[in-house]
C-alpha cells in the first residue's frame, strides 16, 4: 500500500511538472519577444501581432473568433531549445462572419525572420485554407531568412512560394505589409493578390539601402528604395496604402466584404439603403457636351453604385485607369473606367496592366 502511494505521488510530482513546464511554454509565446521589445515596437508606431489579429478579427461576447493553431511549436535556436511560437502566430478567424485563414509574424522575436519551423507553421496553414476554400491573409513583418538556419531557412520561402502559386486563383490571398520586409520576405507577398502597405513604417525591398550603397556606390533611403509611396506609385506593387497599422487592418476588413471564400464560391451580397428606383438627375449633365472637355470619371461611378461606395484599388498608380470594387443592386461587381481627368483617358502599357 505504501509502495502504491509513494508511486502515485511521483506520477502526480511528474505530471504537475510537465504542468509547469506547459504554462511557462504558453506565457512565452504570448509574450513574443518580451515586454522590452514590445515597447520598442510601439515606440516605432507598430502594434504587436497578436494586437493586429484582435483589430482584424471579428469579437463576439464570447471573445475573439481568433483560433491559434500550432502555438508551441519551437524553433532550432542556436542553444538547441529556439523562441516558443518561432516569432509567427497562426490560425483561423472571422471576418464578417466569414472563415479567413491568417498569420502574423511578430518582430520581436528575431526581427520576425523566417526559420524552418516558423515556415511550417504557415505552409501548413495554407495548406488547410486551400483544403477548405478559404481566403489565406498574411501581415508581414519580417526581416527575412533567419541566419542562424541557413540554407534551411531558403527553402521554407521555395515551399511558402510554391503554395502561393499553387493555390493563386484557388484562394483569395492578401499581404499586409507592416514592417520593414527584406529579402525573401518580399517575393511571397508579391505573388499574392493583393498588397496593403503602411506609411512611413513598412518597406519592401529586396535588398536594403545599405548593401547598395556598398555594391553600386549609390545612396538611397528605405522609402525610396522600397516605401509604400513608391509600391504605390511606380512599382505598382502595393494595391493600397494605409495611414497606420489600424488603418491597413481596417481597409483589408472592407476589401475582404467583396471577395469570395474560393473560385467555387460567390462574392458576397451587400446591404444598400437605395431604392431600387433611385434617380440622379446630375448624371443627365455631368458629361460635357464638348468631347475635348474632362470630366471625374469617379463622380460617375460613385453617383451610379450602390450608396455611392467606391472601394477604389491601385488609386495612385496608373491615374488615367481607374479599378476598384462597388455594388449595383446589393451584387459585387469590378470596376473598370478610363478617368478623362488624366492624360484624356489615354491608355499605357502600365495603366493596361492595372486594368486587366
Amino acid at each position: 500500500m505504501l509502495r502504491l502511494v509513494a508511486v502515485g505521488r511521483q506520477r502526480w510530482s511528474h505530471t504537475g511538472a510537465i504542468w509547469k513546464s506547459w504554462e511557462k511554454r504558453e506565457r512565452n509565446a504570448l509574450m513574443g519577444g518580451g515586454e522590452k521589445r514590445l515597447e520598442t515596437q510601439h515606440g516605432r508606431g507598430k502594434l504587436s501581432a497578436r494586437e493586429r489579429l484582435r483589430v482584424l478579427l471579428d469579437h463576439t461576447e464570447e471573445g475573439s473568433s481568433f483560433r491559434e493553431v500550432d502555438r508551441l511549436v519551437s524553433g532550432r535556436g542556436t542553444d538547441g531549445a529556439g523562441p516558443v511560437g518561432d516569432g509567427v502566430v497562426t490560425g483561423m478567424g472571422k471576418i464578417h462572419g466569414r472563415d479567413v485563414a491568417v498569420y502574423a509574424q511578430d518582430f520581436t522575436v528575431f526581427g520576425g525572420s523566417l526559420a524552418e519551423a516558423h515556415a511550417s507553421k504557415i505552409c501548413k496553414l495554407m495548406d488547410r485554407a486551400a483544403r477548405c476554400g478559404t481566403p489565406i491573409l498574411s501581415l508581414n513583418d519580417s526581416g527575412g531568412a533567419r541566419i542562424q538556419e541557413g540554407v534551411v531557412s531558403l527553402a521554407g520561402y521555395a515551399e511558402i512560394f510554391r503554395r502561393n502559386v499553387e493555390y493563386s486563383g484557388v484562394i483569395p490571398q492578401i499581404s499586409v505589409i507592416m514592417g520593414p520586409c527584406a529579402g525573401g520576405a518580399v517575393y511571397s507577398p508579391a505573388l499574392t493578390d493583393f498588397v496593403v502597405m503602411v506609411k512611413s513604417t513598412s518597406n519592401m525591398f529586396l535588398t536594403g539601402p545599405d548593401v547598395i550603397r556598398k555594391v553600386n556606390f549609390e545612396t538611397v533611403s528605405k522609402e525610396a528604395l522600397g516605401g509604400a509611396r513608391t509600391h504605390a506609385t511606380k512599382s505598382g506593387v502595393a494595391h493600397l496604402v494605409a495611414e497606420n497599422d489600424v488603418d491597413a487592418l481596417l481597409s483589408v476588413r472592407e476589401l475582404f466584404s467583396f471577395l469570395p471564400q474560393s473560385w467555387t464560391s460567390l462574392c458576397p451580397r451587400g446591404h444598400s439603403n437605395d431604392p431600387v428606383d433611385r434617380e440622379d438627375p446630375v448624371l443627365d449633365r455631368i458629361i460635357p457636351d464638348d468631347p475635348g472637355k474632362e470630366y471625374d470619371m469617379r463622380e460617375v461611378i460613385e453617383r451610379v453604385v450602390d450608396d455611392s461606395a467606391f472601394f477604389e484599388i491601385h488609386r495612385d498608380f496608373g491615374r488615367s485607369i481607374l479599378t476598384g470594387f462597388a455594388r449595383l443592386g446589393n451584387t459585387t461587381l469590378g470596376v473598370v473606367a478610363n478617368q478623362p481627368m488624366e492624360l484624356a483617358g489615354g491608355l499605357g502599357i502600365y495603366f493596361s496592366l492595372q486594368a486587366a
